[in-house]
């Protein structure tokens, strides 16, 4: 019998590309939010784009590939003050283990892929859904010293009409320089389409990186932030 996963886990050494951007449609995106949470106030969607290549990478999780969207919110900020907290949307996950886990703490877990290719300077991640290909990111890296990042983000979930408020540390090897060359959404008809990037692409800089070995606890801190209020923000 497989022992059941319990909080926190650990991943090391991920390859991830992270972006975040001004969406097309501002109050298509708000309306995804729970009542009680507001957007940030330059509106900004988020999307990490990552690959974990080998169980011995995790402390439960295995090998697995990821990409999860959603919103800065307003009100709400990191431990460091300044970072806003991220209401989870969309999280497309290659590992069932995984899905089951984070379902398990309010993450709108559904199926998908995501691969990372480093060609030359430029790394593309893109991202499928029952073999349709729906978000690509590109972006140009050098080979400029490395910088690091570390501390907490925060991210939000809903769990059984209450909002639960996530911890989750990180430490970064980011590589220099770094540049966004695009963000594409390419199936219309898919639910995330609602947080394209308007055009033409607005990034937002201090949240856009790609960092070859990203380590995180996945999730620790957990606190009940109240009753969620419905969405319809």
């Amino acid at each position: 019998m497989t022992p059941k996963l319990v909080a926190p886990q650990m991943v090391l050494h991920s390859r991830m590309l992270y972006t975040s951007w001004i969406p097309a449609d501002p109050e298509a995106c708000a309306r995804l939010l729970p009542r009680t949470l507001k957007p940030a106030e330059n509106r900004a969607i988020y999307m990490n784009q990552y690959v974990v290549d080998s169980a011995k990478q995790t402390t439960g999780f295995g090998a697995y590939s990821l990409t999860y969207i959603g919103l800065n919110v307003a009100e709400h900020l990191a431990p460091d003050g300044v970072t806003p907290a991220r209401f989870f949307t969309h999280y497309f996950n290659s590992s069932e283990v995984m899905r089951g886990y984070v379902k398990e703490r309010g993450v709108p877990a559904a199926p998908g892929s995501t691969t990372l290719e480093l060609d030359g300077e430029v790394v593309t991640a893109t991202t499928s859904v029952e073999g349709t290909v729906i978000i690509r990111t590109r972006a140009k890296i050098g080979n400029g010293p490395t910088a690091i990042a570390a501390g907490h983000l925060r991210y939000i979930t809903q769990v059984g009409g209450r909002l639960i408020s996530g911890l989750y540390p990180y430490i970064g090897e980011l590589a220099t320089p770094f540049q966004v060359l695009s963000i594409e959404f390419l199936e219309p008809n898919h639910p995330v389409y609602a947080l394209r990037p308007a055009s033409p692409l607005q990034v937002v800089p201090e949240s856009c990186f790609y960092a070859p070995r990203d380590s995180f606890v996945y999730p620790g801190g957990e606190e009940d932030m109240g009753p969620a209020g419905g969405e319809g923000g």
